[in-house]
């Protein structure tokens, strides 16, 4: 289950788009001299399902949510606190959680970045240029 986020939103409007022209390219089929009409049909159909399959990988993509998480630890002169990056997204029924790096050495941007970049890696999907 993929998450409400922007991809899966036009991938779901792709679909729809699709089924309505699926739809029309059959009526389509029964009237005489409509043939290349209801093709043209079937092929924007097939062009769309296409798209729509693409979006829902960039969607399964986008689902994971970074955070900074904060480590304390006990010294001699009191206690010193260190930050890290953290992602996690959803394999299956289970959530993985995945340390990124250091607050320090990178921004929420870039560890945005890698999470994605990993979890590409990790559904085996290709991660657009972006990710890079």
């Amino acid at each position: 289950m993929v998450h409400d986020v922007q991809a899966m939103r036009e991938a779901r409007e792709q679909k729809k788009r699709a089924q309505v022209l699926a739809r029309e390219s059959r009526a389509l089929e029964g009237i005489e001299g409509a043939a290349l009409l209801a093709g043209e049909k079937e092929a924007e159909t097939a062009r769309l399902k296409e798209q729509a399959r693409e979006l829902h990988e960039q969607a399964r993509l986008e689902d994971l949510s970074v955070w900074e998480d904060c480590i304390v630890k006990q010294i001699k002169k009191g206690e010193k606190r260190y930050g890290r990056w953290l992602a996690g997204w959803r394999e299956g029924d289970r959530v993985r959680k995945v340390y990124l790096g250091s607050c320090k050495k990178m921004s929420q941007a870039e560890a945005l970045q890698k999470a994605r970049k990993m979890k590409a890696e990790v559904l085996g999907i290709k991660a657009p240029a972006s990710c890079t």
